[in-house]
Parts: C-alpha cells; sequence; structure tokens
C-alpha cells in the first residue's frame, strides 16, 4: 500500500523516513499510555505522533479527512484524534470510551501506545492500558491544570508499576506559550507526584494539534530548552532495572512430541538463563541444569527476557503447565495466602468471603478474597475503611488460594505478580491484581492428620452424613420443613442438628446486618460450620434464605460429592407477603426495615437445584417426604457403590 506526504499546512515540522523492516526487528521496543482528564488532548496527540512519523497510508489519509468534516472539531483542519478514536460512540460524542492500541516505529525505536479513556467511570479501562506500559503520558489542559483525573490516573500509574511520567502540557498555544503557566503547572505536578514513586517525570509543552514539540522544537517557545516528546520517547531508559530481576520462567506448555524429547515451552518473564545454568521448580523445589535453549530458528547459548524459547532440562524432573523455573539463588514465593491492591472491574460489587477463580500468567485456583483492609481513595491516596469494591474502585485485599501459586510481588517482577478474579457465574474479568506479599501466618498454619475419619464417625453413626441446604425467600417455609424434616430424622435414629438463619443470628453472626457484604459473611461462617458438623458424621439441616447463587455455589465446593443437597422452597413471593406470620413484609414495604430480601434487596433462584419444592397447595408433610425419598436414593447409590468398591 503506498503512503503519501501530508499537506504542509496539515503539519508542522518534517515526517520521519519509514525504515527498512530488517531494521525493526533489531530495534527497542517501548509502550507507554496516554491518560489525563477528559478533552485534554490524548487522541490527538497520537494521531499527530502517527502522522509525524508517517504511520498514515493514503486511504487512512482520505477516510480521516472525510471524517473531520464529519465527526471533527478542528474546523476545516484534520482532527487527529479521529485516527484513534475508531467507535462510533466515541465519534459521537467526542470521547474516548475504549483502550486503543496503536504501533508505530522511528529510526531509533518501535512504540505500542494506549489511548485511554479520560471519564472517570472508564477508570478500569485506563488501569488495562497501564497493566502492559512502561511509561505513562499524563496530559494536562494548560488552560485548566491539574485536575482530579490527573491526580486519579497518575495513582492507578504508579499502582501498576509504571516509573516513568511525561507531563504533557498541551494547548499551550491557547494560553499565548506563557512560560509562567507552564512553569506552574509543572510545579504543582511535582509536588503531588513526590510520594508516588516515579523514577523519572518529564514535563514538555506541547500543542498536540499543531505539533509544537512533538516531534519537531517550536519556535514559539525559545524558553523551553529541554527534547520534544518524540525524542524523550525514543531515548528514555526503561529497561535499566530489568537486567537486575532474577529469572523467571512461566512454563505455558509442556512439549513431547517424542520419548527423546521434553521441553518446557514459555516466555522469560525476566532476567536471563544460558544452556549449563541451574534452575529450580519453584513449586516442588527440584533442581536440573539447562541442557538446550531450543526455538524454531535452532538452539540459543543464552536467552533474555521477553524471548519465547523452550527449555530441555539434563534430569527427569517432574513440571507441568502453571508451575515455574526460577533462579536457586533467588527463588519466588509459593503460597495461598496473599495480601493485594486490586481495581475491581465488575458492576457487581467485590465482597469479601465471596469466592472467584484466580488467574496468573500460567496458573489458577479457586480464590475468595478474606478481608477488605481498606479502600484506596484515588484522588487523595487516603485509606477509607470499606465493607466491598464497586467498580471502578481499588482497594488492598487479603486473599485464600485453594492452593499454592507461585509468585513475587509486583514491585517486584510485574509479569509474576499480577492476576486478575473472574466471576464464577458470568466468567467475566472481575478485577485486577497486583501482588503485595504473601501472608507468612500461613507457614505456621498446617493441616494436622487426625486418627479418626468422617467415614469411621459416619460409620459409628450407622448413617451417610450430608448437608441439606434449604434456601427460599423468608416466609416460604424453610423452618417449618426443616423442623419436620428433622423430627422425622431423630425418629429414625439418625443424628441430626438444624442450622437455622435466625438462631445463628443470635450468636455465632450476631455482629452482622443485612448489607449484601454481611449477607456473604453470614453465608461462609454457616458453609465452614456445616461443613465440621458433617466431617463429625451429623445430617445437618441448613435453613437460610441465602439469597445469592455465587454463596451457595461456595458452600457446595467444601463438601464431597453427595454430600450436599441444595433445596429450593419455592414459593412465590406474593403468598410469602400473604403469610407474613412476622411482620416484616408489611415492615419492609413501608420502608421500616432495608435491605429485604424480594423487596430491596434481590433474591437468586436456584437453577439446578437436587431438589425442588413447590410449596402452593402442598403440606409440610408432603414436602418431606420428598426430601425423604432423595435420601432413600442417595443412600441406596452408595450403598451400592461401596458393595461394588469391596468385591
Amino acid at each position: 500500500m503506498k503512503m503519501r506526504h501530508l499537506k504542509a499546512d496539515a503539519l508542522v515540522g518534517t515526517v520521519i523516513d519509514p525504515l527498512d523492516a530488517a531494521d525493526q526487528t533489531r530495534k527497542s521496543l517501548l509502550r507507554f499510555l496516554t491518560c489525563g482528564s477528559v478533552d485534554d488532548g490524548k487522541s490527538t496527540l497520537i494521531g499527530r505522533l502517527l502522522s509525524d512519523t508517517r504511520q498514515i497510508f493514503e486511504d487512512q489519509l482520505a477516510a480521516l479527512e472525510r471524517d473531520s468534516r464529519r465527526h471533527g472539531t478542528t474546523g476545516e483542519e484534520v482532527d487527529f484524534a479521529l485516527l484513534v478514536d475508531g467507535l462510533e460512540a466515541e465519534r459521537e460524542q467526542g470521547i474516548t470510551i475504549d483502550v486503543a492500541y496503536r504501533f508505530f516505529a522511528t529510526p531509533r525505536r518501535k512504540f505500542i501506545v494506549a489511548d485511554t479513556p479520560g471519564h472517570e467511570q472508564y477508570t478500569r479501562n485506563m488501569a488495562t492500558g497501564a497493566s502492559t506500559s512502561d511509561l505513562a503520558i499524563v496530559l494536562i489542559d494548560a488552560r485548566q491544570g491539574v485536575l482530579r483525573q490527573t491526580r486519579r490516573h497518575s495513582i492507578i500509574a504508579s499502582l501498576l508499576g509504571i516509573r516513568h511520567i511525561v507531563l504533557a502540557i498541551n494547548k499551550i498555544d491557547l494560553v499565548g506559550f506563557d512560560a509562567g503557566v507552564y512553569g506552574r503547572i509543572a510545579e504543582d505536578y511535582s509536588a503531588f507526584a513526590r510520594g508516588l514513586g516515579f523514577a523519572s517525570v518529564t514535563p514538555i509543552p506541547i500543542s498536540a494539534r499543531y505539533g509544537d514539540n512533538v516531534s519537531q522544537r517550536s519556535d514559539n517557545t525559545p524558553w523551553y530548552s529541554g527534547p520534544t516528546l518524540l525524542e524523550h520517547l525514543e531515548t528514555v531508559d526503561v529497561d535499566g532495572a530489568s537486567a537486575e530481576r532474577p529469572f523467571r520462567f512461566p512454563v505455558q506448555y509442556v512439549n513431547r512430541p517424542n520419548l527423546d524429547f521434553r521441553g518446557f515451552a514459555g516466555t522469560v518473564a525476566s532476567g536471563s538463563i544460558a544452556a549449563g545454568d541451574e534452575v529450580v521448580v519453584a513449586k516442588s523445589g527440584q533442581k536440573s541444569r539447562v541442557r538446550r535453549i531450543v526455538t524454531a530458528g535452532g538452539d540459543l547459548r543464552r536467552a533474555v527476557e521477553g524471548q519465547a524459547v523452550t527449555l530441555l532440562l539434563e534430569d527427569e524432573v517432574e513440571v507441568s503447565r502453571g508451575n515455574l523455573l526460577a533462579a536457586p539463588s533467588a527463588r519466588p514465593d509459593v503460597a495461598d495466602q496473599f495480601a493485594a491492591t486490586v481495581v475491581w472491574f465488575d458492576e457487581q460489587a467485590m465482597l469479601p468471603g465471596r469466592s472467584y477463580i484466580l488467574r496468573t500468567a500460567t496458573d489458577q485456583a479457586s480464590a475468595t478474597v478474606t478481608e477488605l483492609k481498606h479502600r484506596l481513595d484515588v484522588n487523595s491516596l487516603e485509606h477509607q475503611p470499606a465493607r466491598s469494591l464497586a467498580m471502578n474502585e481499588v482497594g488492598e485485599v487479603k486473599i485464600a488460594l485453594q492452593a499454592p501459586i507461585t509468585f513475587d510481588s509486583f514491585s517486584a517482577n510485574r509479569a509474576t505478580g499480577a492476576f486478575i478474579l473472574i466471576d464464577r457465574i458470568t466468567n467475566a474479568t472481575a478485577g485486577a491484581g497486583m501482588i503485595l506479599h504473601p501472608l507468612r501466618r500461613a507457614d505456621n498454619i498446617h493441616w494436622q492428620s487426625l486418627d479418626v475419619t468422617r467415614k469411621s464417625r459416619a460409620a459409628a453413626k450407622n448413617q451417610q452424613p450430608a448437608a441439606l441446604w434449604l434456601t427460599g425467600l423468608s416466609g416460604s417455609g424453610k423452618s417449618t420443613v426443616a423442623n419436620l424434616l428433622e423430627k422425622k430424622l431423630h425418629a429414625a435414629g439418625r443424628h441430626t442438628y438444624i442450622l437455622d438463619g435466625d438462631n445463628v443470628r443470635h450468636g455465632l453472626n450476631r455482629d452482622l446486618g443485612f448489607t449484601e457484604a454481611d449477607r456473604v459473611e453470614n453465608i461462609r461462617r454457616v458453609a465452614e460450620v456445616a461443613k465440621l458438623m458433617v466431617d463429625a458424621g451429623l445430617m445437618v439441616i441448613v435453613s437460610f434464605i441465602s439469597p445469592f447463587r455465587a454463596e451457595r455455589d461456595m458452600a457446595r465446593r467444601l463438601f464431597e460429592d453427595g454430600e450436599f443437597a441444595e433445596i429450593f422452597v419455592d414459593t412465590p413471593i406474593e403468598e410469602c407477603t400473604r403469610r407474613d406470620s412476622k411482620g416484616l413484609y408489611a415492615k419492609a414495604l413501608a420502608g421500616e426495615i432495608k435491605n429485604f430480601t424480594g423487596i430491596d434487596s434481590p433474591y437468586e433462584a436456584p437453577e439446578r437445584p437436587e431438589i425442588h419444592l413447590k410449596t402452593v397447595g402442598r403440606a409440610p408433610e408432603d414436602l418431606v417426604e420428598e426430601i425423604e425419598r432423595w435420601l432413600d436414593r442417595r443412600d441406596q447409590a452408595g450403598q451400592q457403590f461401596d458393595d461394588g468398591a469391596g468385591i
């Protein structure tokens, strides 16, 4: 495809000749993002950079000129922002609402730039762009100065490991190229950013619209003697600390095409490795040496950070996907509990006690946020007490995993210190996290082996233990069914116990209210108690509204197959309201009770319960008989399995 020069009046400065494709592979790559408040000129700046580095093809220029007349905000001139604001919704609104990535190159370096949204409600999109960037260009409108969103984006950039900032004081032409305005803004930002841990903050006065100090030095700012923006991007050193980081190699794939070849494929996350070097398997502690470093182009003597290779070891050590090869002298952490900073993405709030899937670059495990230590005010850096995190909020949490994973702190290694949390129900990415440090208290807690097992306890009671989990609206009849069921099981010689929602709140959970966060913690505690009772060989009947599927699923995962039965006591809310034996619905409808399930707090009905009890028009005795029939079928199936196992 043919390129052409833009008209002289459409560009200030000269264009940079494109490079031979072979030269591109020998240059370093800089990933950076643009951020700041709305209308500070982020998209315009990226469009200007693409134009000045001759990255616009002939058909793109024609489309840009056409779109500028239709959507542009610069009159008859080319609107460079439209090169990046690709979504129709963005063009109509004149704002960026998604992360747009663009590639360009100069004779000295290659670049990938992320254009991120300025609006506060799209903070999560900005965090996505920052997570892979080495540098951030923070744009400031010279007429506005340092704004709240300027501080917000700078703090998030700091949290996500960015250590180099370009303070692009844009629209300097609209303040008459005033050196005093530039100086005041640079000083204000420097004072604010002093505690954020940036390695460098470089202020540059620019006009993205007209090109002043973008790729060419401007005659309008004779008082400025620093580099142009492009000069700085070409020369800034963002790799200074990477060579000092220890070797990390997350195993993505075990390659075994035949009996004579067993290699571990992945990308070197940090450090370097050479043939003959010693490595350790992080999870097991087994040691070996690298025999070969294999690539599609042949064997290498040494592999460095960013290279995708296959490592062959001298010994037959056990390594699988999700494990990590490391330098023996600087091992990563291996733990099932750690502290982390989380940026929350989901519309459903993050609640301590709720279970998620945690996924790192190569590993994953079931995870629970055990504690929200505080929410971070990203405008002031103040730590605020909180019970949950809403979308776009940032907080420090403690996380417990069902199995240990390998990791470093995010500050030491962004590749091995980052993770995402996935919602179990929707499979959507709910949040992104940066690991702070392992919780060393986990090293002092080990599971104690007991000689008397759950099987022997159950055998002594001559029964198969079970957690019979009754869920439904208030007034659905759960307590009536639970009480009658226990009476019949007790009369049959069964060993039982009822955990009733109201009764438990008088003791174990007396400190909990009825917010969504409290309801999650209420069910988490009850599920753990029910598990202990099943371990003791009991048949425990749990009678709780338990309105959220996520918590009922969490409870189910605590038990072995056949031990847990979700029983949906299905009574329409109209019938529950009519019964209203405790007068709760009347108070809730009058506004006297807040967060009441079915009125101003949701109830998520079971989708595939083991037992579905439709209560309208049926006697409690009939409902209990349905549960007993399910128990009989389960016991018969269990007996057949035991008999078969003994043959």
